[in-house]
């Protein structure tokens, strides 16, 4: 049976470019890198690097990294100061910035939890919201 989440492979046109943006900016922890890839981690999240050519997307798929809510807005600041751009705009529960890495993959920062999203659904439902 299925226990969790294992690692995330995100294909990178260059390792060395990504590995700054992941460690420099966004705060990773790096573990290894090689010719073709690199290993790092977020907490308990392992992330790998590996040098391919990505394909570009346009639909909402993305992926969202935890952030404490006192920390959000100097974070945003950092983001901000190093010339990253917003993808999204924030129109959900909780604090959120949406950019993007250098090669093009969706990201958002978020300050909330499940709990805090299922909550405000209580006030503001999405349409069609069925609870399970």
């Amino acid at each position: 049976m299925l226990k969790g989440l294992n690692h995330i492979t995100l294909a990178v046109s260059n390792i060395e470019r990504s590995l700054a943006f992941y460690t420099k900016i966004l705060g990773f922890k790096g573990h290894a890198k090689w010719d073709s890839g690199a290993y790092l981690t977020l907490g308990d999240l392992w992330l790998c690097l590996s040098l391919d050519e990505p394909d570009s997307k346009t639909d909402y798929t993305h992926i969202a990294f935890d952030i404490e809510n006192s920390k959000f807005t100097d974070f945003v600041g950092k983001l901000t100061n190093s010339g990253i751009n917003q993808w999204k705009t924030n129109k959900s529960e909780g604090d959120s910035i949406y950019i993007r890495d250098p090669d093009g993959h969706k990201l958002e920062v978020h300050a909330g939890s499940l709990h805090s999203r299922l909550e405000s659904l209580s006030s503001k439902p999405y349409k069609g919201l069925v609870w399970l």
